[in-house]
């Protein structure tokens, strides 16, 4: 005999829990296998990708790890070659750790890093000096508060900072005898928890390689915005306070239009007033890569981080007693790509800094 009525009953759950589902916007899968990758998101711009690896209650996506409170692990590697130039004139900052130069964070800041590139030109004084000095009136200038606070005066801190460099260095260049007339270029990247917040000055780079789903491959996201006296707008600056553009230079000479140092020209419109942008890591992302000009004159951004990517997958290279596979491959990738550049005649001191997003 059979029992209509726990039957009926049984069809009845069935149907109700697939109404349920189906209103609530959830489909029951067999599947729960994740996804390898999620789309890419960029600075305020919204994105409803979301790794669709179901919670234990079933039917429920599980949320990026950027949006869990996850922070991602940062370790940096960097390469760099002197080239064909007489002098080095490249420097660097390294900070997988920034936090340690503070005595007090407020416990909303989970993590603070800093990385950056100097390219100095008319000698190495500028580069260095703002290598040197760079992180430290940051740590004196850094904004009070939560991350929320920091997040929102962090650009006017940003470039307070920028100015304070430009100014200490002029001052310690009129001191000698005779007045120093270097100058440099600037890409910094300071990182609060996941955020990017990026200031330049001048023509060296920086890219994020983040895999793109729609395109089933990894590309070069820039960073950083170029200053070349060519530029409309830097070329109306340097225009309205006297000076002038010829053959792409400011007055004929400096190549870049915005720098650290260079005294003479800073009457001419030359500024030291940084662009800045912000960036929000994510789990497409896989480095961040900085690199003075003396790499792009031989690699384009696609190219780099294609160069790059070719050895993070190099089995061949192995880890040793104190480094694990993948880190002798970034530092391996760092030392490549910069001897590459020079073979392939840049010119140029050639710096490569790459941090790696885990």
């Amino acid at each position: 005999m059979i029992d209509h009525s726990n039957f009926l009953g049984s069809i009845l759950r069935s149907l109700t829990r697939e109404i349920e589902a189906s209103q609530s916007g959830t489909k029951l899968s067999k599947s729960s296998e994740p996804e390898q990758h999620v789309a890419p998101v960029i600075a305020k711009r919204k994105s409803d990708a979301m790794d669709s690896d179901p919670s234990p209650e079933h039917g429920k996506q599980k949320p990026r790890l950027e949006d869990s409170g996850h922070v991602f692990q940062l370790r940096s590697f960097v390469a760099d070659r002197k080239g064909e130039r007489e002098e080095m004139q490249d420097a660097y900052i390294q900070l997988d750790d920034y936090s340690k130069m503070f005595k007090e964070l407020h416990p909303s800041i989970h993590r603070l890093a800093l990385y950056a590139v100097f390219d100095g030109h008319g000698g190495s004084r500028a580069s260095r000096f703002a290598s040197q000095y760079l992180h430290k009136i940051l740590c004196d200038k850094f904004p009070k508060g939560d991350v929320s606070a920091v997040e929102k005066e962090i650009k006017k801190c940003l470039i307070e900072v920028f100015k304070k460099l430009d100014e200490d260095f002029l001052k310690e260049a009129a001191r000698q005898k005779p007045t120093w007339k270097d100058g440099t270029t600037a890409v910094v990247v300071l990182v609060i928890n996941n955020t990017l917040f990026i200031a330049n000055l001048g023509d060296s780079k920086s890219l994020l390689c983040r895999y793109k789903e729609d395109e089933k491959k990894y590309v070069a996201v820039p960073l950083t915005t170029d200053h070349s006296p060519s530029v409309y707008a830097e070329r109306m600056r340097i225009q309205k306070a006297g000076g002038f553009v010829r053959d792409g230079r400011v007055m004929g000479v400096l190549e870049v239009s915005r720098s650290i140092g260079d005294g003479p020209y800073k009457n001419h419109g030359v500024t030291c007033l940084p662009d800045i942008k912000r960036c929000q890591l994510t789990s497409s992302d896989r480095f961040i890569m900085i690199a003075c000009d003396g790499l792009w004159k031989s690699f384009s951004m696609d190219e780099s981080i294609q160069f790059v990517n070719n050895v993070l997958q190099d089995e061949t290279i192995h880890a040793t007693d104190r480094r694990s596979a993948e880190e002798v491959r970034y530092d391996t990738s760092c030392s490549r790509l910069a001897n590459t550049a020079v073979l392939r005649l840049s010119g140029d001191n050639v710096t490569v800094l790459i941090v790696s997003v885990k």
